[in-house]
């Protein structure tokens, strides 16, 4: 699937040297047999890793491969605030020899393309992003995701718990990628109530992307939704995402009430506090570990493919959670809309493709 070419301006670059310390490397591991060590590099999104969401997603693939194939060596790395070092951290590692690097998130589809050109031994991934004029045979691959199907699923069960008629959608930053999440929410939750209402809040748009790292602005947005009625709230806002929750808190002890909040792209029950732990029903689980963990072992295997490459439900790289048992009593029907989509009798709007 091709989408639109996201546009994002990078922010002049510092010298290659202060921009390397500016991002510090995150995690190393070494290989545990012998032979050539293949080394294979990340650059994270501006949250980083930490995040309990994206990031920490990417991180979790990352090491397991780590952990399964002995002859690599792996090393990710975070850019500055700004983001201005993105470039610098993706060139210092093709500089040390990684023959394998990601930029994870749409924000690096610029700086892959360009740093791709200039290093054409070198295989690049790019996570959610449309890096242009890519074929089977070039050396960068776009992972995508299907992410407006699991937003469905997520928005079936939002409709399916509401108590109002009225809920919710967070996105971090206004672009595109965020879009598909709101297109899946909005078209399952009217799947299921035709009349139920969907209020969108996106806490910034371009060129400010701190939406994606602000929990004080998550918390603000959601607080504002439930006190205007919307009694679910699924968010798409990265780092900005745990405000959600301890909103959904706050909001519920507040007013002796409980609403619901939805997670994303990694199961954020297992990661929140326990005391935000009731409110959340359920997360869209979008594996960036099983992209990238499937990258490296066809790249390992002598089979990396250039060019584009969905992840989506009937791959497992979309799905939704379980855990807390609050979507039990509706699993059936969540898992018969999972397989209508998977079928192709339903068929999930993307205002990307």
């Amino acid at each position: 699937m091709r989408r639109a070419i996201r546009t994002v301006s990078l922010l002049a670059l510092v010298g290659l040297v202060a921009s390397a310390c500016g991002g510090g490397t995150e995690g190393t591991a070494t290989p545990s047999g012998g032979g050539e060590t293949i080394k294979v590099g990340m650059v994270y999104d501006l949250a980083g890793r930490g995040d309990k969401s994206f990031n920490d997603s990417a991180y979790a693939g990352l090491q397991k491969a780590a952990q399964d194939f002995s002859n690599i060596a792996v090393k990710d790395l975070t850019p500055v605030a700004s983001g201005a070092n993105r470039e610098a951290l993706m060139r210092l590692l093709a500089q040390e020899g990684y023959k394998l690097i990601w930029g994870n998130g749409f924000a690096f589809q610029d700086t892959v393309e360009k740093v791709a050109k200039d290093f054409p031994a070198i295989k690049f991934a790019c996570t959610d992003c449309a890096v242009p004029d890519v074929t089977a045979s070039s050396n960068v691959v776009n992972n995508d995701f299907a992410a407006n199907e699991g937003s469905f699923l997520v928005g079936a069960a939002a409709a399916l718990k509401s108590q109002t008629g009225k809920v919710g959608f967070i996105g971090g930053v206004d672009v595109a990628l965020i879009h598909q999440f709101q297109a899946g929410f909005e078209a399952g939750a009217k799947y299921i109530d035709p009349k139920i209402k969907v209020d969108i809040k996106y806490l910034t748009a371009p060129p400010d992307f701190s939406g994606f790292t602000d929990p004080a602005k998550g918390k603000e947005a959601a607080l504002g939704m439930y006190q205007s009625g919307d009694d679910v709230v699924y968010h798409a806002a990265g780092g900005s995402g745990s405000g959600l929750f301890t909103a959904a808190k706050e909001y519920s002890e507040s007013n002796n009430t409980h609403v619901w909040a939805i997670g994303v792209d990694s199961d954020q029950y297992l990661t929140a506090p326990a005391d935000e732990q009731p409110y959340i029903l359920t997360s869209m689980i979008k594996r960036v570990d099983v992209s990238v963990y499937d990258t490296i072992k066809e790249f390992l295997d002598g089979n990396f493919q250039g060019g584009f490459r969905v992840f989506g439900l009937k791959d497992g790289a979309i799905t939704y959670s379980t855990t807390g048992g609050f979507v039990d009593d509706i699993a059936s029907q969540l898992d018969d809309l999972k397989q209508k989509i998977i079928d192709g009798e339903i068929k999930v709007p993307n205002p990307t493709s």
